[in-house]
């Protein structure tokens, strides 16, 4: 009866929001992690503002899977970013087949920059004729179907077991393997550390499943594709030694506080976001089953093979911080279907798994395209850094308040971009809405250009430590604006 008092008050204008009342809301402890505008996870209120979902920029193909152990069928791509070298690792695939069988290998590349890639030459496994080729894995089918290496982060982690990674289909269950360099790769001698008799459903593993170290949580956590009443799902599981895993948790999808869509997605692709790794990134792979864009005709003369023209895909981003609960904020596709046939046909479209930083403004995501076509490749779409999302003002203005929280810092630093015309300020209120003097909006000096880090400053200076660990309120006032992100520093 109180609340519903408070918001007929509210609506009257005698008091402001309910959320704006002392007690009503738990400060949020966010401490000095940058926070993304990917979800609402800050936001409390948006008055003439909105979530709005970014593109990916397309830059071009980077790997053509051109060799002859390569081919149509390459795929569940992976690129990670271990200091200055950038690896990707992709399965090699020339003709059709079953999953999992021996024709299937996985090949390896590099880059120094993240954008232009090469090949090296092995000679560790003899392929289609050729002793030198850039074959890391082979002969051990059916892990080759789906190898999804990562960089294990582990604090103390061995150098023997530097790099780690998941493989195997519904038969052989998920079996763990190990690198000291992420080129040398041998079984565990836990074999299968996640078998099928512990997953509660009637199909699982049959495309890329991923693993990683989480700092946050401080556990391996393991995303893995099962089926639930006939749809592509996403099962979650976690682990203290990588070897011993937890009994596998169903992710669900919520949008905005609403349940989301149940749709096919292939891949997850779930990581840490490199920049703020309490939010694990999901570009994932959304498949449309029997959802046929192309004549028999446009088929053919793009040379797709026949049995791959029949659905189509797309992706789509999601986050989760820890749960099991997908944020779908925007059920929109974040990387769709470029022009031409060759873009709209069944499995192409797949995102590799991670998103890395390839520029002090930039980070890319790679993406698995023209499948089952003899022009099958990876190519790189780039963004700016943070630049998956923002809270968005058009030139009328509008405003962004957030929920309580604690920081720690003593500066704030926000990720932005606005028009010669626009601009955002900054109030700090405390917990119950009320500016905190020093710091009110007639205070706050205006922030107006495009930069990932600009410290925001009031007429007496930057220096926050006062209100440090103390519950507050930002109110962003924004004109033809961005923001991106915001951490206190």
């Amino acid at each position: 009866m109180k609340q519903l008092m408070l918001v007929l008050l509210a609506l009257l204008g005698i008091l402001e929001a309910p959320a704006l009342q002392a007690g009503e809301m738990k400060p949020l402890e966010i401490g000095d992690q940058r926070e993304l505008f990917v979800d609402d996870y800050l936001i409390d209120q948006l008055k003439g503002a909105e979530l709005r979902l970014h593109h990916p920029v397309d830059e071009g193909i980077v790997l053509k899977f051109d060799k002859p152990w390569e081919g149509l069928f390459c795929g569940y791509c992976t690129v990670i970013k271990d200091g200055d070298l950038y690896r990707a690792y992709y399965r090699g695939r020339p003709s059709a087949g079953a999953d999992g069988d021996v024709g299937e290998v996985y090949c390896y590349a590099e880059s120094k920059d993240g954008v232009n890639w090469t090949k090296p030459e092995f000679s560790m496994f003899e392929k289609a004729g050729f002793k030198k080729n850039n074959i890391i894995l082979a002969d051990a089918a059916p892990m080759t179907h789906n190898f999804s290496p990562f960089l294990d982060t582990r604090p103390g982690v061995p150098q023997a077991e530097r790099y780690k990674a998941l493989g195997g289909t519904m038969g052989s269950g998920l079996v763990a393997f190990t690198s000291p360099d992420g080129i040398h790769w041998k079984q565990h001698p836990a074999g299968a550390v996640i078998p099928k008799k512990m997953v509660p459903f009637p199909y699982m593993f049959d495309s890329q499943n991923v693993a990683f170290w989480s700092p946050v949580e401080k556990k391996y956590i393991s995303y893995f594709r099962v089926f639930k009443d006939k749809i592509r799902r996403i099962a979650r599981t976690e682990s203290d030694d990588f070897i011993h895993w937890s009994p596998p948790v169903l992710m669900e999808y919520t949008s905005r506080g609403e349940k989301a869509p149940i749709e096919h997605l292939y891949t997850n692709q779930t990581h840490p976001y490199f920049r703020a790794p309490h939010i694990y990134l999901a570009v994932a792979a959304r498949f449309m089953p029997g959802r046929q864009v192309l004549t028999d005709a446009q088929a053919k003369e793009i040379g797709v093979h026949p049995r791959y023209f029949k659905d189509t895909s797309d992706a789509i981003l999601m986050t989760t911080r820890g749960d099991n609960t997908y944020q779908r904020t925007f059920l929109s596709g974040f990387i769709t279907g470029g022009i031409g046939a060759q873009n709209w046909v069944s499995r192409t479209n797949y995102p590799a798994l991670n998103v890395v930083q390839t520029g002090p403004a930039e980070m890319s995501v790679y993406v698995n395209q023209d499948y089952a076509q003899p022009t099958a490749h990876l190519r790189r779409y780039s963004m700016r850094l943070d630049g998956f999302a923002s809270v968005r003002a058009d030139y009328a203005g509008g405003e962004l308040i957030t929920k309580p929280l604690i920081f720690d810092g003593s500066e704030l630093s926000i990720n932005f971009s606005t028009s010669a015309a626009g601009g955002i300020k900054v109030e700090i209120q405390d917990e119950n809405g009320k500016p905190i003097p020093g710091f009110t909006l007639a205070d706050s000096r205006e922030q107006i250009g495009n930069e990932v880090n600009r410290i925001v400053t009031w007429k007496g200076g930057k220096d926050l430590k006062s209100l440090s660990g103390k519950p507050v309120r930002l109110r962003f006032v924004m004109k033809d604006a961005d923001l991106y992100s915001l951490q206190f520093k």
